[in-house]
């Protein structure tokens, strides 16, 4: 079961990334294949239906956030801070760059993927747009970005980490706070890099004689250059929604719904223009959300069979004893490309209990495999990783392929788990 579930893993990898067939289709037909062959013939339409129930939350926020940061982007909500940064960074691709890197570490407080890609990527599109500036290099900056933070207290890796190993938030995330601020700063540099990058192929762009806003308004895909009326019950309707995401006061998927009913009556009045504008982004929250519950497809058939306990089991037994001792290193550097082959529950749910288990036995801390795991799985794996539901948002947004993103940020994305890892190596928080 176990070399049956790392072929299934393998071929998905290989038609996504080679571009053989889309995401969507190798989600939903893989693991049939692989179901049939393991001779789960009967029991495949239970489990393929437990792992979709299982992803329907996470399809229901990604679906209605994609509208409503859809239209709040229609309605000019990010004109202002495009304006400013058109103004700071004066159309030079380096400073762009580097300020997208510095907006998204600062929007990724919110804990919420999906969130943040929506926020950055619609309101710096349209710059990267203006100035022939590669898209791919936006969804690496942002991806990069949002991978780091990944591991703030509320954000969903700890969470499964805590649940886990029973442990509290501050046994597991104070210890690597300083090595988080070093991924930060890696990931400035990496974007000082790709945008050094991108202003030896463009250059400085020269404006026109109109002003910064008036050169971003007329770049953006909005159907008006005039900020709305509404634009300041949109700017508090949008700051409350992050306030309530960050204190986890309600449900996301149903925080999303009901912020989205309340902007679309107050801003469209018109049921009929309330229409035109769901109809507006309706493609992408399809294609998003159809995606994700694919996703489900393949992880209910992952998990339904055993092949993901069984994977996890012999990779646990693949480690020999010497190695044992320095466990907590060898986790943060190998769980980066094992957030390929596991999704974040199958890794933290799955193979996290198992390993630090392996660990208390060589009298390694528990709680050091946890926090090895969250620097490599949850910050680096994050954007990359189909696992992941809500890097489809920012693929997307970007319109660029897995495959691509993949190849262009692996290596960066390596260098954030090696950068933290060996600033907690030093702090003590793992140990060698």
């Amino acid at each position: 079961m176990a070399i049956l579930g790392f072929l299934m893993i393998a071929t998905f990898l290989y038609l996504v990334m080679t571009k053989k067939v889309s995401v969507l289709i190798a989600f939903a037909l893989v693991p049939i294949v692989f179901g049939l062959i393991g001779g789960f013939r009967l029991e495949m339409g239970e489990m393929m239906l437990e792992g979709v129930q299982k992803v329907t939350p996470t399809g229901i926020m990604i679906g209605f956030s994609i509208l409503y940061f859809g239209l709040m982007i229609d309605r000019g909500l990010f004109d202002p801070m495009i304006a400013k940064l058109i103004q700071l960074t004066k159309g030079d691709p380096l400073k762009i760059v580097m300020a997208t890197a510095v907006i998204t570490l600062i929007v990724a407080l919110d804990g919420d993927g999906s969130a943040t890609f929506m926020i950055t990527i619609t309101a710096l599109l349209p710059i990267y747009k203006k100035l022939g500036m590669n898209p791919l290099i936006l969804a690496s900056t942002v991806a990069l970005g949002a991978g780091v933070m990944n591991i703030i207290p509320w954000g969903g890796p700890l969470a499964r980490a805590m649940v886990s190993l029973d442990a509290s938030s501050s046994q597991l995330f104070n210890p690597i706070i300083i090595p988080m601020l070093s991924g930060m700063i890696w990931v400035v540099f990496v974007s000082y890099v790709l945008g050094k990058k991108e202003r030896k192929r463009l250059g400085i762009v020269q404006w026109s004689g109109r002003s910064a806003a008036e050169e971003t308004a007329a770049s953006l895909e909005a159907p008006s250059a005039v900020l709305p009326k509404m634009f300041w019950f949109n700017f508090i309707l949008t700051a409350v929604l992050v306030t309530v995401l960050i204190m986890d006061i309600m449900p996301v998927p149903v925080l999303f719904i009901l912020a989205f009913a309340l902007a679309l009556i107050v801003n469209f009045p018109d049921v009929k223009k309330q229409n035109e504008q769901i109809a507006a982004h309706a493609k992408s929250m399809v294609m998003v959300c159809f995606t994700i519950f694919a996703a489900g497809i393949f992880t209910g058939v992952l998990s339904g069979t055993k092949m993901l306990d069984s994977m996890a089991v012999s990779f646990v037994s693949l480690i020999p004893d010497w190695m044992g001792p320095h466990l907590p290193a060898l986790i943060a550097v190998i769980s980066m490309p094992l957030s390929l082959v596991f999704s974040p529950d199958a890794f933290y749910y799955g193979v996290l209990p198992i390993v630090s288990k392996s660990a208390a036995s060589f009298g390694i801390d528990p709680l050091e495999i946890g926090r090895a795991a969250l620097l490599g799985n949850a910050t680096t794996g994050f954007p990359l990783s189909p696992m992941n539901p809500s890097i489809f948002v920012l693929l997307g947004l970007c319109k660029v392929e897995l495959g691509d993103l993949q190849k262009s940020i692996f290596l960066w994305a390596f260098g954030t788990t090696i950068v933290m890892t060996a600033v907690a190596l030093i702090t003590g928080a793992i140990s060698l």
